[in-house]
């Protein structure tokens, strides 16, 4: 569905050539509910995070990643009492090359934005207008956000 939602917003997921547009269609796709993930209460099932820095499964290169992620409820015996749900990663992932503009990317003193819960609707928006303002108070955050990235990767896979 985040593949649909990409494209819509004219963004190819392995040729993002946007940032902007990449995030507004990141937006999108956190306001749309999943099936299966864990009901208990205060699980944190759904939840969102936007991470930057140099990685070296990147080639090293500086990276911003947009990821959702899902706890799975359904794997496993629920009545097993140490069964947890599984958690899963949607990542869009964009690399881009060294730019003198780009390079204190991977000196602030900050990586992310942290794990937001928020509910979807009018909360999550919210925090996504929120977590959006205070990183356009980080110049290398805004360079990014302008920079065209060199590669991108969407991927989907289990994380515990």
């Amino acid at each position: 569905m985040f593949k649909q939602i990409l494209r819509r917003h004219g963004v190819e997921p392995d040729s993002v050539t946007e940032v902007d547009a990449a995030w507004l269609a990141f937006a999108e796709f956190l306001q749309l509910g999943v099936e299966g993930i864990d009901p208990t209460p205060d699980s944190d099932a759904d939840d969102f995070i936007v991470q930057w820095g140099r990685r070296s499964w990147s080639d090293s290169r500086l990276t911003l990643s947009f990821t959702r992620q899902l706890a799975v409820a359904d794997i496993g015996d629920r009545d097993d009492p140490y069964w947890q749900p599984e958690l899963w990663q949607l990542d869009l992932e964009m690399a881009f090359n060294d730019e003198p503009h780009l390079l204190g990317l991977d000196r602030l003193d900050i990586r992310n934005t942290g794990f937001r819960f928020e509910p979807i609707g009018a909360p999550r928006a919210a925090e996504l207008a929120e977590m959006r303002a205070d990183m356009q108070r980080y110049a290398p955050l805004q360079a990014v956000w302008s920079a065209i990235p060199a590669s991108s990767q969407l991927s989907f896979e289990c994380v515990c």
